[in-house]
């Protein structure tokens, strides 16, 4: 519970205090953003959650980012109770949700996504009905920031490299953004953390290593071998466990220029 966000909720003019039961039982839709698969599942399944108290009408949306196989076990006991449910993670970060601007991708019933095509209008800006699977929208998501993950630790390396050769970090931005080095993650990490020497988040390192790991885990149970996946993500980890977690994931910048650290684990899974 998120008693800050409740006050700001409730000083916009809504109503704070209700169970997780009641929502199911009263409320026409119910959206919900976790922040692990524990949280998830606890909130969808268990006796006072969504699914065993919704009424017949409601429609449950979700925007976490979770496991596919999370988003599979939840759809199950859905549908044992007839409860229309749709996965529909989101990016865009939250100059997107402030902005109103951000991607959705949803997967599962293509009615759910109908009934909820209204609300998601008022939110984003790019709406995406993957296909009727509940896990496309989370795979999707996770590709996404499996992108995300690289291009981050491309910008990084890069910018170590420039400050290395004294470089004007400015002007190389200003060349690459007309470049094929452009991109938008460049842009986001480079202007708004790396230029200012502010770190905070607005994504943290941890919720990136979170997805990544939920990556993992998908190839692992595909029987995928991705190798520079692999390094990337012992990058990462070896990131977070230097207690950079909670900071923007931008700050894998002065994790990568520190060139007094090892990354002697990233070296030998590389082989």
């Amino acid at each position: 519970m998120n008693a800050e966000a409740e006050r700001a909720f409730e000083n916009a003019g809504g109503s704070i205090g209700a169970s997780i039961a009641a929502l199911a039982a009263e409320c026409d839709m119910v959206i919900t953003s976790l922040p692990s698969a524990r949280a998830y599942e606890s909130v969808f399944l268990g006796a006072e959650g969504l699914i065993e108290n919704a009424h017949d009408d409601v429609l449950l949306m979700d925007t976490s980012t979770v496991a596919p196989e999370n988003n599979e076990t939840v759809e199950g006991a859905a549908k044992k109770r007839e409860v229309l449910f749709l996965q529909a993670p989101v990016s865009g970060g939250v100059v997107g949700a402030e902005n109103r601007t951000l991607t959705f991708m949803c997967g599962g019933p293509k009615v759910a996504f109908d009934t909820a095509t209204p609300v998601m209008d008022v939110l984003g800006a790019n709406l995406f009905h993957v296909d009727e699977r509940i896990i496309s929208g989370t795979m999707t998501k996770l590709i996404n920031n499996l992108l995300i993950g690289f291009y981050t630790a491309g910008v990084s390396e890069a910018l170590t490299l420039a400050k290395k050769q004294n470089m004007d970090l400015d002007a190389l931005f200003d060349v690459m953004n007309v470049s094929y080095g452009q991109s938008r993650i460049y842009e986001r990490n480079y202007k708004t953390f790396i230029a200012n020497n502010d770190y905070n988040p607005g994504f943290t390192l941890s919720l990136l290593r979170k997805d990544l790991n939920f990556v993992k885990e998908t190839m692992t149970r595909e029987g995928l071998h991705l190798p520079i996946t692999d390094a990337l993500i012992d990058v990462y980890e070896e990131a977070e466990d230097a207690g950079l977690g909670d900071r923007d994931m931008a700050v894998l910048y002065e994790r990568v220029g520190d060139q007094d650290i090892s990354f002697q684990s990233v070296k030998e899974s590389s082989k």
